[in-house]
C-alpha cells in the first residue's frame, strides 16, 4: 500500500488541506479588513452630519422663527418645478403664511438660457400668494455648498430655515452652518419609492463632498459683488409690521 493511499495518504491529503486553508486564512482576514475599514470611512461622514444635525431637524410646525427660508432646486418638468421641488415649496410657502420667515431665498441652476430653477421656484411661490418682493432669487446654487456659502457671503444671510427633502436635509444644515449660517432644517417627507432611494444613496458620496466642502471652504463656482434682494425683502416686511 503506497503513501498516497489508505489512512496515511488520506492523513497526508487532509494535512495538505489544512495547510493550504490556513495559508489563505491570513489573506481573507485582511481582505475583510479592508473591506470593513473601506466601509468605515465611507460612512464615516455619513455619521457626522446625522450627529452634527442634532434636534436642528424638524417639521414646519416646530420650525423656530427665522428672517429668511433657504430652498434648495431640486430639478424641473417641462419647466415647472418637479415634484419634489414642487413639496420644497409648498413648505416654505407654508413657513411664510405662519409667520415663521419674512423672506425666502430659492436658489437653483440657471446655467443655460434653456434651464432656469431659480424663476420656475420664484414662480411657483409668488402663485401660492407669496409677495414677489419677499421672493430672493439665487440663479448660481449649482451644488448644496454653492448654495449655501452664497447665501451668505452674497445675499447676506446669517439665520435661517433650510428645507429640502428628509434625506438631504441634513447635509445642507451641515454645509450651511459650515457657511457661517445659523440653521433649522425642515426635512419635506416623501414616500419611500425609487426616487426616495435614489436620493438616499446619492447621499453617501454627497456626505464625502460636503465633508471636504465643510473642511476646505472653497468659494462658490460664482461669487460676483453683494446682492440686495434679501435686505430689501426684510424691508419691506419690517415696514409691513410697522404699518399695523
Amino acid at each position: 500500500m503506497g503513501f498516497g493511499s489508505g489512512i496515511p495518504g488520506l492523513v497526508a491529503r487532509r494535512a495538505r488541506g489544512l495547510g493550504r486553508r490556513l495559508g489563505r486564512r491570513p489573506v481573507q482576514r485582511r481582505l475583510f479588513q479592508l473591506v470593513t475599514v473601506g466601509c468605515s470611512l465611507a460612512l464615516a461622514p455619513s455619521a457626522w452630519l446625522w450627529l452634527a444635525a442634532g434636534d436642528r431637524v424638524g417639521t414646519v410646525a416646530s420650525a423656530p422663527p427665522a428672517p429668511v427660508a433657504v430652498v434648495f432646486g431640486a430639478g424641473l418638468f417641462d419647466g415647472r418645478p418637479s415634484p419634489y421641488l414642487a413639496h420644497r415649496l409648498d413648505a416654505a410657502a407654508e413657513l411664510y403664511g405662519a409667520g415663521k420667515v419674512r423672506a425666502i431665498l430659492v436658489t437653483g441652476d440657471n446655467s443655460r438660457a434653456s434651464y432656469d430653477e431659480t424663476d420656475a421656484m420664484r414662480g411657483y411661490l409668488i402663485g401660492l400668494g407669496v409677495p414677489e418682493v419677499r421672493v430672493v432669487g439665487d440663479y448660481a446654487g449649482f451644488d448644496t455648498w454653492d448654495s449655501c456659502t452664497r447665501a451668505h457671503r452674497i445675499f447676506g444671510v446669517d439665520r435661517a430655515v433650510l428645507v429640502s427633502q428628509d434625506f438631504h436635509v441634513r447635509r445642507a444644515l451641515a454645509l450651511c452652518e459650515a457657511a457661517g449660517i445659523e440653521s433649522y432644517a425642515v426635512g419635506v417627507p416623501e414616500a419611500r419609492d425609487a426616487t426616495w432611494l435614489y436620493g438616499g444613496f446619492r447621499e453617501i458620496p454627497g456626505a464625502g463632498k460636503a465633508a471636504l466642502n465643510a473642511w476646505l471652504r472653497p468659494d462658490p463656482l460664482f461669487l460676483g459683488p453683494d446682492e440686495q434682494g434679501i435686505p430689501r425683502a426684510l424691508a419691506d416686511a419690517g415696514r409691513e409690521q410697522s404699518a399695523r
